[in-house]
Formats: structure tokens, sequence, C-alpha cells
């Protein structure tokens, strides 16, 4: 079970986490291509402002892929299983990889679009089919910390683009397009390793129907002494389904006994993407600068906070099966609620005490700390355990869809309320953050060391109403 985490993490959300840190190290080398190829190809100078328009269309292309990829990644987990989707997705990184690999040599910035593109495509599927495959291989007492293991590749692949992407490594200008086009190395990886473990037992059994391939697969996993009991949850819900087909994501905005699990997944969602993380990233650097760090040693302190990220996954991973998603979910969100409100104050008087940058900077983990250890871990994990089999993908590309918009407009709009808000900026996510807090308190019941259909029972009340 740990090998088959590791195999599906390293080409799925390891990829994300990867691709959304590496593209910061080459952006001056990236901005001199540009003037370099648009000189030798019109004979002018680039205009500053179409330079902007142009590095803003290859950092911002990835979120459009990562939408597409969403869109697509639940069919494909249908229609060619979770396994058979995973492996197909590895094309589509290898052949991003050569794209951007090659933009540099050829004087095409076209390529490095078009590679940006694919690659958020492969991180948008990966992001969706990886936590399927999970959730539906794990035993329900270790769902949680398996579950997990999408979001610590996620981190693990952030701070291992930080590592790499260092200029002592791949980030100085000679070796930049190497760096972009290392997201192969990983795709090969789990072309290598994945072939070697089962498909989802869920799959094979409810969608498929092949009850003698879902046997072999749940041996695989959890040993010829264990396996019945898996195989009876596996079976009631596949009774229960009654040879009901997988489901289109508008399928289950009509349903009203799906209403308030879609509801939980759209806000938890959009209450990840908008809590205010983006915001901490963007002031670190102002914060470290302000604490006296030099310019040149910002990168090195930046790997911190990826370094966070990864060891409150792991934390996670290992409390979620022991806490509980709520307590840990709710507690996340609470105390980034209370950084925020430090943050404000550090900022409002970062001039006036020369301790204050200290306090912002321990606020700025802090705040990691919190994100990670609740909602950067447990909404995936979550939106597994909300549906039943037939309607887990569309739930999923439902979640993917909204977290890739959101990801896109907070990118948009970040700038516009930073510069009218300033350090008060933080008040806005402190609302989002209590916000949520207090929807999942009154609504998400504990989800721990429960099956599928026992977390369906517990939202039938708030479908249906008390009575039913």
């Amino acid at each position: 079970l740990f090998l088959a985490v590791c195999a599906v993490g390293i080409g799925g959300t390891f990829q994300y986490g990867y691709n959304v840190s590496i593209i910061n190290a080459p952006t001056q080398h990236i901005h001199r291509f540009l003037n370099e190829t648009w000189t030798h190809r019109y004979h002018k100078q680039l205009n500053p402002n179409l330079l902007t328009f142009l590095w803003s269309v290859i950092a911002s292309i990835f979120s459009l892929g990562g939408l597409c990829g969403a869109l697509i990644g639940g069919s494909m987990a249908i229609r060619l299983g979770r396994k058979g989707a995973l492996l197909m997705n590895n094309i589509i990184a290898i052949l991003a990889s050569i794209l951007m690999g090659i933009s540099f040599p050829t004087g095409l910035f076209e390529l490095l679009i078009a590679g940006r593109f694919l690659i958020g495509i492969n991180s948008g599927i990966g992001i969706c089919v990886q936590p399927l495959y999970i959730g539906e291989v794990a035993p329900k007492h270790l769902r949680g910390g398996m579950a997990m293991g999408t979001s610590i590749f996620l981190t693990g692949g952030i701070l291992t683009g930080q590592i790499i992407g260092l200029r002592e490594l791949l980030g100085g200008e000679t070796y930049w397009p190497l760096l972009l086009s290392s997201s192969c190395f990983p795709a090969f990886a789990q072309l290598l390793f994945l072939p070697w473990f089962p498909e989802s037992p869920r799959y094979l059994l409810i969608d498929r129907g092949d009850e003698l391939s879902c046997a072999k697969a749940l041996k695989r996993f959890h040993g010829s002494s264990e396996y019945r009991r898996e195989m009876e949850d596996i079976q009631r819900e596949c009774f229960a389904l009654d040879g009901e087909k997988p489901r289109k994501p508008w399928q289950l905005f009509t349903d009203r006994g799906v209403r308030w699990q879609l509801i939980t997944v759209i806000v938890m969602t959009m209450g990840q993407q908008l809590s205010g993380i983006n915001a901490i990233y963007f002031y670190a650097t102002y914060i470290f600068e302000q604490a006296g760090i030099s310019a040149e040693k910002i990168p090195y302190v930046t790997l911190g906070t990826g370094a966070c990220e990864c060891l409150t996954a792991l934390t996670c991973g290992l409390l979620i099966d022991y806490v509980g998603r709520r307590c840990l979910i709710i507690g996340g969100y609470l105390l980034m609620t209370l950084w925020s409100i430090v943050l404000t104050f550090c900022l409002t008087y970062q001039e006036l005490y020369s301790w204050v940058p200290y306090v912002s900077m321990t606020s700025i983990f802090a705040f990691i700390l919190s994100f990670g250890l609740g909602p950067g871990g447990i909404t995936n994990t979550l939106t597994a355990e909300l549906f039943i089999q037939s309607s887990r993908p569309a739930a999923y590309m439902i979640g993917g869809t909204v977290s890739w918009i959101s990801f896109f407009t907070i990118g948009m709009l970040f700038p516009f309320i930073v510069n009218g808000l300033k350090q008060y900026c933080f008040l806005v996510f402190l609302l989002e953050c209590s916000s949520v807090a207090t929807f999942i308190f009154l609504v998400i019941p504990e989800t721990k060391n429960k099956s599928f259909l026992e977390i369906r029972k517990e939202f039938h009340k708030l479908n249906f109403g008390r009575n039913s």
C-alpha cells in the first residue's frame, strides 16, 4: 500500500507542486530569452508591456491547462481506469517537457507556452485521478493517512522545485531549459513503477464487474488473510448502487441525494485556494527583506517555507486517522484566522520597532504550518470520502474545476487586492477562514473509520430532512 501511494504520487500531485514551483527561478532568464528572440525575429526591441503580457501568459496558462485537465480527468478515470489514466497522463508530461526543452535552442517561445499548457493539463488530470486511486485502494482505518499522500507529494514537489531551481543547480542562465524540461523524470519514474501495481479494486468490481480481478487486487494490497472484509465492503456498495453507471458532473447538480456533499466540496475547495496562502508567499520576500536578510539569501530562506509545508503534510498524515478530519481542518482554519490578525498588526507597525519583522517571519511560518496541518491536506481526502463510487469521479471533476478557477481568479485579482488594501488584505482572508471553519463545524460529520455507505447515510439527514 505504501509503495502504491509512492508510485501514483511521483507522477501525480508531485508534478503539480514541482511545476508550480520551478517557474519562479528562471523568470529573469526567460525575460531575456523573450527579448532576444523577438529582436532576432522582428529586428526591433520587444515592448515592455508586451513582454509583461507574454510572461503572464507563460506563467498563467498552466492554470488554464489545469482546468482542462480537471474537466477530462474524471472521464479518463472511468474510461481507462484509475491506473490507466495515470499512465496515459505521463505521455502528456513527456511531450510538454520536450516542447519546453527545445524552445530555447529553436528560438520559439511559442513552444514554451504550449509546453506550460500541456504540463498544466497533466497536473489537472493528476490531482483529479491520484486521490481517486488512493481513496479506493485504502482500507478505511488507513484511508486518511494514505489519502494524505496526495498532499505530501504535492508539497514535496514544491520543495524539490525550489531546491532544483537554485542558481547553483538548474536555476542558472545556462540550464533553465533543462529545469523546465525536468518534469519528464517523474513521468518516466511512474511509467516504470506503476505498472507493477493492480488497478483500483473498487473500479474493477463496481465499474467493470470483474470480481476475480478485484479479489486478486485486494489480496495484493491487503494480504490473502485480510482481504475478505474489504471485499464485503465493496460488494455492499456494489449492491447499494444496483448497477448505476458512473455519473456526469451535471447529474450531481440535479441530485438531491448529494446536494450537501457537493456544496461541501465547493466551499472547501474555494476556501483552500482563497485562504490567503498565496498572500503569504507574496509578502514573504518583503518581510524577509525587512528582517535584514539579503536579496541573495532570500531563495534559501524561502526553502524553509517549502520545508514547512512538506513537514506539516507528513504530520497531518500521521495524525489524521487518530485525531479525525473535522478537528484538524477546523483547527487549521482557526489558527490561520489568528495568524491573519497577527500579520495585519505586524505589517502595520513593521517600521516602528526592530523586533516586529521577526514576529512577522514567525507568523508566516506559523500560517503555512496551520494551512498544511488542516486545509492543505484534508480537502482532497474529504472529497474522496463524501461520495460513493458512481459519483466520485464527477465530484473530483467539479472540485478540480472550482479549484483551478479559484487559483486563476486569485492570481488575477490578488495584485489589485494588495494594492488596494495593503496589509489589511489579511482581514479579507481572516473573514474567509473563519467562515469556512464555521461551515465545516455546522455541516460536515466526522468520516474517520466509516465506510462510504455510512458517510452517505450521515448526509442523508441533511439532504432529505431529519425525519426522513
